[in-house]
């Protein structure tokens, strides 16, 4: 679990988050959203550690991450699995090397060791097999997956996604969604996404975090936005025709299932 208490943040006389407390929980997929401008990405970088609130704390667990030193901080670090934007794999490493690359930098694990270690994630990640083929030798999908394969190689407590699906096709979007998911639920791991993508929102969004202007303006799960009354939010989620016709269906009773 990782919880942020009254977290705020200022660069100067901007005050971006004025105020942030949100528990985000273990085992399940924990969503930021909001209009660009409303302080998602400052608050990922607020509990990655990355930026310093302004006033507030960020806990992981029961500790204060924000308190501790940066040598303290170092092994929370070592728990935390990050998947970037754009994948920010090396090009010049293979596959292997690139889902390899945390084990040699932070273990002593033998050769061996590591060998099984990066199989073992690659067969989660369904790329057995793309072991020795380079970054710009697959698709942006098959990109995303050995991201999300170094992003979990040291085994995480706390995962962070930073828009995962930017700029893949709505189809692989849904395969990148459900394996983030599924992984989120088999590993027990508190989950972190910063998204845009409103059909996340609906496909698992369990745990949701709207912010608006800097504040968190709504709370709730994926079936909780379906019945939600804030206009704000209302025009912000059903923009799309699609999601539309499905806030449509979860009125008449439909809810999610047999639409996402």
């Amino acid at each position: 679990m990782i919880r942020a208490e009254d977290v705020k943040k200022s660069f100067g006389d901007q005050e971006v988050l004025k105020g942030i407390s949100m528990i985000f929980e273990q085992g399940k997929t924990n969503l930021i959203i909001g209009r660009s401008g409303a302080g998602k990405t400052v608050l990922l970088k607020l509990l990655v550690g990355l930026l310093e609130p302004t006033q507030g704390n960020v806990w992981y667990d029961d500790t204060n991450f924000t308190q501790l030193t940066l040598r303290e901080k170092k092994s929370i670090r070592t728990k935390i699995g990050m998947l970037f934007q754009g994948s920010a794999l090396f090009d010049s490493l293979t596959v292997e090397e690139n889902v390899r690359f945390p084990l040699d930098m932070f273990t002593n694990s033998t050769a061996k060791e590591k060998q099984l270690r990066v199989d073992e994630v690659l067969e989660t990640v369904s790329l057995q097999g793309s072991n020795n083929k380079y970054p710009g030798e697959v698709s942006g999908g098959m990109q995303k997956r050995v991201g999300i394969a170094r992003s979990i190689i040291l085994k995480p407590k706390y995962l962070f996604c930073d828009e995962p699906n930017s700029g893949l096709d709505p189809k692989t979007s849904i395969v990148i969604d459900r394996l983030i998911q599924d992984i989120t639920r088999e590993y027990n791991i508190t989950t972190v996404i910063n998204t845009h993508d409103m059909n996340s929102v609906m496909q698992i969004g369990e745990n949701i975090a709207y912010l608006n202007q800097g504040r968190l303006a709504w709370k709730g799960t994926n079936q909780e936005v379906l019945a939600t009354e804030d206009e704000d939010l209302e025009d912000f989620i059903f923009a799309s025709p699609f999601l539309q016709k499905l806030k449509a269906a979860a009125a008449a009773g439909g809810g999610l299932r047999g639409v996402v």
